[in-house]
């Protein structure tokens, strides 16, 4: 029976004046009176302050109106879940959004300020590590931008991953300091605060009915405190919260224990609370960070569903209506653990039965997967899950019998398939698979691009797809056109629209009005002197963070992402390698002048994309100060990528490297991202490469290396990769320079393991598609010597981004899994 929405009426507030002098007034009023500085003497970290905090109270009254008007309606809100918010800077964004970037820029020249250093000047927020967050973050511009109701629920790190700094050439991890003078874009909620608890017992409980509940006793408690910060959509239509936890504890100093002389000692209850918000994904190759990492898993969700359910019990009165008023997206297996809280929450809370309760929570969860690597569909020992949360094994162990009961009885399942959908993995140690509870609790669970969800379904998920078989559908990945082409390339942006009109802004499928001018001389050459003034920028912040100096004119062929031997930086630069051979071989040759770009964090645990880092750099040190090679060739690598890099070396990339092995990419985004600022790609057919192919044109992209099936043929018949070493004398002699420390002369085998894993098993195919990607390259160089030739194919790319756009996939979210409505 549906409820009575709760009424929610409060007096109008009057809008902020938008013009150059009321924005003018607002920023000094608040520099005077928030921050205490006469104009005379204020810094320009005071003026950042005041100008966020001008900006945010333009926002205010929609973000208010914004809540008000979802309470009216009764409609029904969306909630995404993730570890990550990858959001950078937001003053740019807000601005931008809103429509105020011309009376801001005037109001702060009007009083000697520049708004472009200002935004320089904002630190980005550590509050993720790579693809995934970043797509979490244009998500939830999306549905602020197509008017959806919507929370982000994640962790308000203190220190995010880590800041990357290089030491002779290796990675150092270094703790962000993004807080240290606060946020002024957040509010404490001091009112949302909940209560989360790890340890204890189960005790059973009996009711005056007779009936006998479970009740979990923790022993261990902490507090959840939300910081909501406000995410504008385009046009400012909508303006919805990111709420972050912040973990604290609840008695924050012992003072027995320090009036007693323990003083360290009587802090450790604060230290315990905050270390789980401190650090983005802590190291898990012990006990230690296993729990941590756990912790911190279980604390966010707790926390998100308490307030979840919070809220709709306030507005609707019961759970029952419960999945047709909420959904909640749970981005990869790291929320997974909501499914069994939620059902804690409504059966042993709430005292719902176990089969209504079952029915809501999979009418309430959708489930996104990222990755097909087993590393990242975690699983935990079933002994740590016991010790820290024994009322959720319980409840584990009661839907996996459930779920194995209905796989014999209904689907008539082998026990071979009865063990590969069973939600405890009992090989090497008894284990909780995270994925698989992630995918029953779920009524919808999808991949991310076309290939990847149909490799979920031969693959991770082959059984649970057969007892399920209705659940697995695609939503391929996109990004935010405001972020990735309208602001970080204000140029382009202007050049298009002048040339087509401004539709393109409100409906970037529209972009597909290039194509008829993809061939015309005259604009190619404005998009051309676009892509060189980027370049130029680029050239400037190389020269100075790194002191090498890079020709604008040369090719800029760019990979930046975070390092893993999937995504085969390894690849490239042994190509660099190789291509350094060759220029001093040939110096007669006509060579296209290229610098390859890298930039990217490696796991600190994993030693291997540690490795790689430091060989990209000595590979760096040597070619760059080689005279021989006649500045034909450089290689870089920028520390500490963020947001804010990515911001400006998208924009002044050439080429764009999206070379993983085919089947082990989900989708990547960032392919999407140098597509629409008109770089061309060179890449396996993986992830969503596939979809870009279809999109782009077999004759606009560069596409090379073994096919998923090949892969996969090659691994299961543990074919020896040396033949492909030995048939390829390029790459031999390549291999042999790096392995005898021609680039490590300080260690001479410091690269043998790394290159003798090319010889023993090539798991990642560097040496099999090696020759592959040299020709492929080769046919890159071809088109760059067309200037004509290479401009409109770089063209088509940006006309042809349109589908990329997460508005389009946000949009399909909402019509086959969240069943909302969209502008």
């Amino acid at each position: 029976m549906p409820q009575k929405p709760l009424v929610y009426d409060a007096p109008s507030i009057e809008p902020r004046a938008a013009s150059v002098e009321a924005i003018q007034a607002q920023i000094l009023e608040r520099l005077v009176y928030s921050v205490g500085k006469d104009p005379l003497v204020a810094r320009p970290h005071d003026w950042l302050r005041v100008t966020i905090l001008a900006v945010r109270d333009q926002i205010m009254d929609r973000w208010m109106e914004s809540s008000r008007e979802t309470w009216r309606t009764a409609n029904k809100r969306v909630y995404y879940l993730s570890l990550e918010f990858l959001i950078g800077r937001l003053m740019r964004d807000a601005i931008s959004n809103v429509g105020l970037m011309e009376p801001v820029q005037q109001a702060l020249t009007n009083l000697g300020v520049d708004l472009g250093d200002l935004i320089n000047l904002e630190p980005d927020a550590a509050l993720g590590n790579g693809g995934l967050g970043r797509l979490a973050a244009c998500f939830l511009e999306s549905m602020s931008s197509v008017n959806i109701p919507a929370y982000g629920y994640g962790i308000r790190y203190a220190h995010g991953l880590f800041r990357q700094e290089m030491s002779e050439g290796w990675q150092v991890e270094l703790p962000e300091d993004w807080l240290a003078h606060g946020n002024p874009w957040e509010f404490e909620r001091r009112e949302s605060a909940y209560e989360v608890g790890f340890g204890g017992h189960v005790e059973p409980v009996t009711d005056p009915d007779g009936e006998v509940r479970q009740e979990w006793r923790p022993n261990q408690h902490l507090l959840a405190v939300a910081y909501d910060t406000p995410i504008v959509g385009w046009r400012g239509k909508r303006v919805n919260t990111l709420r972050l936890w912040s973990a604290q504890p609840i008695d924050p100093i012992l003072l027995d224990k320090f009036n007693a002389g323990d003083h360290i000692g009587a802090l450790e209850e604060s230290a315990k609370a905050e270390a789980i918000t401190r650090v983005l994904y802590p190291a898990d190759s012990t006990a230690a960070g296993q729990e941590l990492r756990l912790r911190q898993e279980f604390f966010f969700s707790s926390a998100s569903l308490q307030d979840i359910v919070r809220r709709h019990l306030q507005q609707y009165g019961d759970l029952g209506s419960l999945p047709d008023k909420v959904a909640i997206q749970l981005n990869d297996t790291h929320p997974a653990i909501s499914v069994a809280e939620l059902m804690r929450i409504l059966v042993d809370d709430n005292g719902l039965k176990w089969a209504q309760a079952w029915k809501i929570t999979k009418g309430t969860f959708g489930y996104t997967n990222h990755t097909l690597l087993p590393e990242a569909l975690e699983s935990w020992p079933v002994a740590l899950l016991e010790r820290m949360l024994p009322r959720h094994m319980q409840i584990i162990y009661q839907i996996n019998a459930d779920v194995l009961a209905e796989a014999r009885t209904r689907a008539g399942f082998s026990d071979q398939q009865i063990a590969a959908v069973s939600l405890i993995d009992e090989h090497g140690g008894r284990r909780v698979r995270m994925g698989q509870l992630a995918f029953v609790g779920s009524h919808s669970i999808n991949g991310v691009s076309a290939l990847h969800t149909e490799l979920m379904k031969q693959t991770v998920f082959a059984d649970l797809h057969k007892l399920y078989p209705e659940r697995i559908n695609n939503k391929t990945n996109g990004i935010t056109p405001r972020r990735w082409l309208l602001q970080c390339n204000p140029g382009l942006t202007k050049l298009i629209s002048d040339r087509i009109g401004p539709d393109f802004l409100d409906d970037i499928d529209k972009l597909k009005g290039l194509l008829p001018h993809a061939e015309d001389v005259g604009f190619q050459k404005q998009f051309h002197d676009i892509k060189l003034a980027n370049k130029k920028r680029l050239a400037k912040v190389i020269k100075d963070r790194l002191n090498i100096t890079v020709s604008p004119d040369a090719m800029f062929d760019v990979q930046i992402k975070r390092i893993h031997e999937y995504k085969r930086q390894l690849l490239n630069i042994i190509h660099a390698v190789a291509l350094y051979d060759e220029i001093r071989a040939h110096p007669e040759r006509e060579w296209v002048p290229r610098v390859k770009i890298f930039a990217g964090k490696a796991a600190p645990s994993y030693w291997n994309a540690k490795l790689i880092i430091k060989l990209i750099n000595d590979v760096a040190r040597v070619i760059n100060n080689d005279p021989a090679v006649r500045g034909l060739l450089k290689v870089v690598f920028l520390p500490n990528y963020n947001v804010s890099l990515a911001e400006v070396i998208v924009p002044a990339a050439d080429l764009s490297e999206q070379i993983s092995t085919a089947g082990m990419e989900a989708s990547g985004t960032g392919n999407m991202k140098f597509m629409a600022n008109g770089a061309v790609t060179i890449g396996t057919m993986d992830g969503a490469n596939v979809e870009m192919h279809k999109e782009v044109g077999p004759e606009n992209i560069f596409i090379f290396g073994l096919s998923t099936e090949e892969v996969d043929d090659k691994r299961s018949r543990s074919e020896v990769p040396r033949s492909a070493i030995d048939n390829s004398p390029r790459l031999r002699e390549a291999l042999d320079s790096i392995s005898t420390g021609v680039f490590s002369p300080d260690d001479p085998h410091r690269y043998r393991d790394l290159i003798g894993g090319l010889y023993d098993h090539d798991w990642f195919m560097v040496a099999r598609d090696f020759d592959a990607y040299v020709a492929a390259q080769a046919r890159v160089d071809r088109l760059w010597q067309d200037k004509k030739r290479w401009n409109a194919v770089a063209i088509r790319n940006t006309a042809s981004v349109g589908f990329f756009s997460s508005d389009r996939t946000i949009r399909q979210y909402a019509a086959d899994i969240w069943g909302v409505p969209t502008a």
